[in-house]
C-alpha cells in the first residue's frame, strides 16, 4: 500500500506543478496549441501506463500523464471563458460542469467493470482513443490564436516558489494517511515548507509587474468569495468521494462495482441541476445560485452523518441525489461568478488560480477525512459509527462552504444596486 499509493500521489504532484504555469503558457503559445500538447501528453502517458511492468515504472509514467492532464482543464476553461464572454458563462459552465462532476461518479463504475472483465491496464488504455478523438476535433474546431496574448517574460521567481510550494502541500496531505496523521514529520514538514513557499510567492506576486498568478485579483471581494467557495466545495466533494465507496465496501460488504453503482445517484443529481443552475446564473447571478446550492448540499450531506451498518440504501441514495443537486448548483455558478468580474486579459491566469485552489481543496478534504476515519478505525470504533463520525466532519466542510457563498451573494447584490 505504501508503494502503490504513489500511483495516485505522483499524478497529483505533477498536476500541482503544471497548473500554475498553464495561464502563462496559454498566453505565450496560444490556448489551442497548449491544450493539444496537454492532451497528447496525457494520451501518451496513458498508453505507457497501460504497458508498465513494475510499480516504480507505473509511478514514473503517472507523473508524465499528470504533466499533460494537469493543463487540460485550466487551458480548456480559458478557451471556454474567452469564447463565451461573461454574459453566457453560466450556461457554458453548466455544460462543462456535467462531465467534471460525473467523472468521479462514473469512474468507479467503469473501473469496476474493467477490472472485473478485463485487466487493470485497460483503466489507462481506454484513454488513448478518447485523446485521439479530442485532438482530431481540436484541430478542426478550435481557433489557432485562441488565448494568445502578450504574455511577457515567464515569472521564473514565481514559478520556482509556487509550483514546488503547491507540490509540497499536496505531498504532505497525501502522506497524512500513510504516516498516521498530520502530526507525523513525513506529513507536516512538506506541508509547512509548501505553505512557506506559497506565502513567499504571494508576497512576490503582489509586487511583481507580471506575476505567474495575479494575486491582486483577490482584492475583488466577489472573486475572492468565489475562489473560497471553489476551494471549500472541492474539499467537501472529494473528501466525501473518499468516504462513500469505502463505506459501501467496508461497512456494507458491497463489491467495487456495486459501490460505484451506488455512487451514481450523486452524479445524476448533479447532471439534473447543472442546466437549470446555468440558466439561472445568467439571469440572477452566480452568488444567489451558489448560496442556494450550498444549502442544498448541506441538506444532502446531513443524513450521511447518521449512517450505520443497516441504514436503508433508499435513504442513502435519496441523500446522494440531493447532495449531487447541491454540488451542481454551487461549484459551477461560483466559478461563473468569478469569471463575470474579470477582464478578458485576466482570464488565463485567474483560471490557473481557480483550478489550483480546487485541486488543493480536494486534497485537503481527502486528507482530513482519511485521517479522521483512520483514527476511528484504530480506536476500535464499529465501522458504521466510524463512518458516521467521519461524515460529521464532511458536514463541517459544507458549513464552511456556505460562508463564502453568503459573501458572494452580498457582493453581487451590492454591485447590482450601484
Amino acid at each position: 500500500i505504501g508503494t502503490i499509493q504513489w500511483v495516485a500521489t505522483g499524478y497529483l504532484l505533477a498536476l500541482a506543478v503544471v497548473i500554475p504555469l498553464s495561464g502563462w503558457l496559454s498566453e505565450r503559445f496560444g490556448a489551442r496549441r497548449i491544450w493539444m500538447v496537454s492532451v497528447t501528453l496525457f494520451g501518451l502517458g496513458s498508453a505507457l501506463c497501460g504497458l508498465a511492468t513494475s510499480a516504480e515504472m507505473l509511478i514514473g509514467l503517472r507523473v508524465l500523464q499528470g504533466l499533460g492532464g494537469g493543463m487540460i482543464m485550466p487551458v480548456g476553461m480559458t478557451l471556454l471563458a474567452q469564447s463565451a464572454g461573461p454574459r453566457r458563462m453560466g450556461a457554458v459552465m453548466a455544460v462543462v460542469g456535467v462531465p467534471m462532476l460525473l467523472g468521479p461518479i462514473a469512474g468507479p463504475v467503469i473501473g469496476g467493470v474493467i477490472v472485473d472483465g478485463a485487466s487493470w491496464r485497460w483503466i489507462f488504455l481506454v484513454n488513448v482513443p478518447i485523446a485521439v478523438l479530442a485532438l482530431v476535433l481540436a484541430a478542426r474546431v478550435l481557433d489557432r490564436d485562441a488565448g494568445r496574448a502578450d504574455a511577457g517574460r515567464l515569472d521564473w521567481v514565481g514559478a520556482l516558489l509556487l509550483s514546488p510550494g503547491l507540490a509540497a502541500v499536496v505531498l504532505g496531505l497525501a502522506e497524512t494517511q500513510s504516516h498516521g496523521g498530520v502530526t507525523a514529520p513525513g506529513a507536516y514538514v512538506p506541508m509547512l515548507a509548501g505553505a512557506a513557499l506559497v506565502a513567499l510567492f504571494v508576497r512576490h506576486a503582489w509586487r511583481a509587474e507580471r506575476p505567474l498568478i495575479d494575486v491582486r485579483l483577490f482584492r475583488s471581494s466577489a472573486f475572492g468569495a468565489a475562489a473560497a467557495t471553489t476551494f471549500m466545495v472541492g474539499a467537501a466533494l472529494f473528501g466525501g468521494m473518499l468516504l462513500l465507496p469505502l463505506y459501501f465496501q467496508l461497512a456494507r460488504g458491497e463489491t467495487a462495482l456495486s459501490a460505484g453503482l451506488l455512487l451514481a445517484p450523486q452524479g445524476v443529481g448533479a447532471a439534473l441541476a447543472m442546466p437549470f443552475a446555468g440558466r439561472l446564473t445568467d439571469r440572477l447571478g452566480g452568488g444567489r445560485i451558489a448560496l442556494a446550492g450550498s444549502a442544498i448540499l448541506l441538506l444532502g450531506t446531513l443524513p450521511l452523518a447518521a449512517v450505520g451498518s443497516d441504514t436503508p440504501f433508499a435513504l442513502i441514495v435519496a441523500a446522494l441525489v440531493v447532495r449531487g443537486v447541491g454540488v451542481g448548483a454551487t461549484m459551477m455558478p461560483a466559478m461563473a461568478a468569478a469569471y463575470a468580474v474579470l477582464q478578458p486579459s485576466e482570464v488565463p491566469r485567474a483560471t490557473s488560480a481557480l483550478n489550483a485552489l480546487q485541486r488543493v481543496g480536494g486534497s485537503v478534504g481527502t486528507a482530513l477525512l482519511a485521517v479522521v476515519l483512520e483514527r476511528q478505525v484504530q480506536a476500535g470504533t464499529p465501522s458504521g459509527t466510524a463512518f458516521a463520525h467521519s461524515f460529521v466532519w464532511a458536514v463541517g466542510l459544507v458549513v464552511l462552504a456556505v460562508v463564502p457563498t453568503l459573501v458572494l451573494a452580498r457582493e453581487e447584490r451590492r454591485a447590482a444596486t450601484t
